[in-house]
């Protein structure tokens, strides 16, 4: 069997990880790894092909900086030419990038059956890109590999029970992940020990409906810079974030430091008291990792974590971010729970595909 796998973000390249792992324990499978280069990073090969045991992709594609319909046009394109060369048995997608949909819908129209890691998550928000490419991807997927019960669920009351699709709830690979990478964190991380002495709370900011809108920039920038008077909090800078705080002038007075890789997010995660955060993977690992968190969004993938306790949303409004701050900063939550799975969700996955075909 051979699985033809595309990649293009760093979160996709730690779930891909961590299935190409399973694969490679697996008899008679082959795994072709397409980078499309949607999210480029010049430290990328060393950080992903050499610390993390992924096998270094055969294609990579070096598209990116391109607008929405350009860079899909132009990955479904090269992604088909790679399908015909490759002739794979099945061709598996991650997530909710562009490079999602354009591998789902390359290898659909050439008849190759799709597999769709993180099947079923929903925000309910149709002006987010992502959304758009995980209901398309999942509409036109063979195999919908569902994380927690909510994705399932999502797709049942979608009517995917009368779809010519299967829906299979494995668990969450970046739990798989977690694990795995945390028993190498502290080796491999080049963050400076001292960083993470004392108690502190670890920030993210950078999705662009937060930082292209300066009423909400600012909001969250008062709350941050109030929160860190008094209790620290570190920020790796994202290069968007920089530059619209640059054209703006919108200051964060606190601990920021650059764009860290996945070993020192882990060191961070495990050492910080509180998450505060617009991503959606960092809210799950804030709960893989016992963190409660505060998620500077409208509405959330994930939202088991919202109606369990473990995590709450806030509004941009500065008075909101810092209640909402204090009140899980004194919640005890219980972080036994199984929510995503026993960290086994690659091997579920690679073994219902060599069952399947």
């Amino acid at each position: 069997m051979k699985i033809l796998t595309i990649v293009g973000a760093r979160p996709q390249f730690v779930k891909a990880a961590t299935i190409s792992r399973a694969v490679a324990a697996t008899a008679g499978v082959e795994e072709v790894i397409i980078h499309t280069g949607q999210h480029f990073d010049a430290n990328m090969s060393e950080v992903f092909f050499k610390e993390m045991d992924i096998p270094e992709p055969r294609y990579n594609l070096d598209i990116h900086s391109l607008g929405h319909g350009a860079m899909t046009g132009r990955m479904l394109e090269a992604i088909e030419k790679i399908i015909l060369d490759e002739q794979p048995d099945v061709l598996q997608v991650y997530g909710d990038t562009n490079s999602t949909l354009a591998g789902a819908l390359a290898a659909r129209k050439l008849h190759v059956k799709v597999g769709h890691v993180e099947a079923g998550l929903r925000s309910f928000n149709m002006a987010m890109p992502e959304e758009v490419n995980r209901i398309l991807t999942d509409r036109i997927s063979d195999f919908l590999y569902c994380p927690t019960d909510s994705a399932v669920a999502n797709l049942h009351a979608e009517g995917f029970d009368g779809f010519q699709s299967e829906v299979v709830r494995t668990g969450d690979v970046m739990l798989d992940a977690a694990r795995y990478y945390a028993q190498h964190s502290a080796e491999k991380s080049t963050l400076d020990p001292a960083l993470l002495r004392g108690d502190f709370a670890l920030c993210t900011l950078h999705r662009a409906e937060n930082t292209d809108d300066p009423a909400r920039l600012s909001a969250f920038a008062e709350a941050l810079n109030t929160i860190h008077r008094d209790s620290r909090v570190i920020l790796p800078l994202h290069p968007r974030t920089k530059a619209k705080l640059k054209t703006t002038g919108i200051e964060l007075q606190v601990d920021l430091i650059d764009p860290v890789g996945y070993f020192e997010m882990i060191e961070l995660l495990k050492h910080c008291s509180l998450v505060l955060t617009d991503s959606g993977g960092l809210q799950k690992e804030a709960f893989f990792f016992g963190k409660n968190c505060v998620t500077l969004r409208d509405q959330t993938e994930w939202v088991e974590l919202v109606e369990q306790g473990y995590n709450v949303l806030a509004e941009p409004d500065a008075d909101d971010v810092m209640a909402k701050h204090e009140e899980m900063r004194l919640r005890k939550n219980d972080f036994s729970r199984d929510l995503y799975g026993d960290g086994n969700a690659a091997e579920a996955i690679v073994r219902h595909l060599t069952e399947r075909l």
